[in-house]
């Protein structure tokens, strides 16, 4: 069998039923990756012999009797996990020595399930924009188009799976960072509800490896089906065991529907700060179509839904404010002063970064109060819809911009331009809250680039955005080889 562009669920039916071995899907897989990564340079860290040595392993288990999850199957993991004995950099050059001692929590789940990791994939600099690129490693190509960025943070996943380098990867998510390459380059992504999935040693460098919750982050899988996502969520939820002394189990609530026709949809096709570009509202309307199709609950507007331009200044105020704690005394100082230099009418997006910058921990405590509201506004909401169907950034991958200052950038929207990073208020319509969000193909624009959405769910109810997900796929389709 051809197992390149294979579901992590038909390779382990396929080794389960002896028709395969883990070792002849190791070896095809480095061998796609020595022959088509050059042009694409998804995976920055290979790690060829130790993944046999673990495809040995895998068969000998499965020869014994045994089975796991995801015994045998080829993965990828993002560059920003520690892995003992490979560098952990995070596209920072200072650190482009660093080696942790001991594997992430999730590197270590991955490996207890069977997992046989290939290599780390690439990351921006410090994991702090919606391409992939950096000094240490290069530029991510996205595999449509390489004159286009594949996303970010966890660009060099998405970029792996579209290529066929390997079933799975794992990410992070802060700001998109794996619904935006995953709508990027046509695969699956799942934002899992904050908390869900544990982040220890998903940490810059060389910072300690330990059990901390994170404000906005969580760490989630990337597949080229639905399904798989759920195969590998079920790998990564649960508490960390440091956290509880040993390791303990999570039950999920199940998804609130098994037809599609059961569901209760909202579509929010536009965001009151930016606009969504035609190839990206195309896919929202194919969603809803197919929806509408099958008999699902669809509607347009709800005054249930939180106020969006409220939610995206918090949103922008939690990140940003969080992004630079760490900066130099300097470098703060030199924000402050610009800060203190902002007419206080100006309401941009802009200039609620800047402000957020310099946050006091006064200012920090009352933007949280009002998360609080925005969360029990959500908890009102999905007691009358089950999913809501929204964009995942304004348009499909865009061409490579390596301006070294971001706020000079700019993205094209249908022919207008609009600062860069206030395309992230799509993705802090589910980040801001902590809600889970599954990221899903929708279609091509009219260039053939791939178009993908988000479902956001219910808090601690993955499953139900997750099996909506897989329905979708049933119904309009999937993930597709690029050409």
């Amino acid at each position: 069998m051809t197992s390149n562009f294979a579901t992590a669920e038909e390779l382990a039916a396929a080794l389960r039923a002896g028709k395969v071995s883990s070792v002849e899907l190791t070896d095809e897989a480095i061998a796609r990756i020595e022959r088509d990564d050059q042009a694409v340079n998804a995976i920055c860290v290979p790690d060829f012999d130790r993944a046999r040595a673990a495809a040995r392993d895998a068969d000998q288990a499965r020869a014994r009797g045994e089975d796991a999850p995801l015994l045998g199957i080829p993965v990828t993991v993002k560059e920003s996990y520690n892995i003992a004995g490979l560098p952990t950099t995070w596209g920072m050059t200072p650190h482009r020595d660093f080696m942790p001692a001991e594997d992430a929590v999730q590197v270590s789940r991955l490996k207890a399930a069977g997992a046989v990791i290939l290599g780390k994939t690439n990351v921006p600099v410090g994991l702090q924009d919606i391409q992939t690129f950096n000094e240490i490693y290069g530029t991510t190509n996205n595999p449509w188009d390489h004159s286009r960025t594949s996303g970010g943070s966890s660009g060099g996943s998405a970029a792996a799976l579209a290529s066929g380098f390997g079933a799975l990867s794992i990410g992070s998510d802060l700001a998109g960072s794996l619904r935006t390459p995953a709508h990027f380059c046509g695969v699956y992504a799942h934002k899992p509800t904050l908390g869900l999935a544990p982040i220890r040693g998903m940490v810059p460098p060389p910072a300690p490896a330990l059990p901390a919750d994170s404000d906005l982050a969580v760490v989630g899988p990337m597949a080229r089906s639905a399904r798989d996502l759920t195969l590998l969520l079920d790998v990564m939820a649960g508490p960390d065991p440091l956290t509880f002394g040993v390791a303990h189990s999570l039950t999920l609530p199940p998804a609130r529907h098994e037809r599609l026709g059961d569901f209760r949809v909202l579509i929010v096709e536009e965001h009151p700060l930016i606009p969504t570009g035609s190839a990206v509202r195309a896919g929202v309307n194919r969603v809803a179509d197919a929806l509408v199709a099958a008999g699902a609950r669809v509607e347009r507007h709800s005054p249930l839904l939180p106020d969006l331009t409220d939610a995206a200044m918090l949103y922008t105020q939690l990140l940003f404010s969080g992004a630079v704690a760490r900066f130099p005394v300097e470098g703060y100082e030199e924000l402050r002063t610009h800060a203190a230099q902002l007419s206080p009418d100006d309401r941009s997006l802009d200039a609620e970064r800047l402000r957020a910058m310099v946050f006091s921990h006064r200012d920090w405590l009352e933007s949280n109060g009002r998360r609080e509201l925005h969360r029990h506004g959500w908890r009102q909401l999905f007691a009358e819809f089950d999913v809501v169907v929204c964009p995942i950034t304004p348009t499909p991958a865009f061409p490579h911009d390596h301006n070294p200052d971001p706020r000079e950038r700019r993205i094209d929207i249908d022919g207008v331009e609009y600062p860069y990073f206030d395309q992230l208020v799509l993705a802090g319509v589910a980040t801001m809250p902590g809600l889970p969000a599954t990221a899903v193909p929708a279609g091509r624009s009219p260039e053939g680039l791939p178009v993908g959405v988000q479902l956001i769910g219910p808090m601690f109810e993955d499953r139900t955005p997750l099996k909506l997900a897989e329905l979708l796929e049933e119904k309009i389709g999937g993930f597709e080889v690029p050409e």
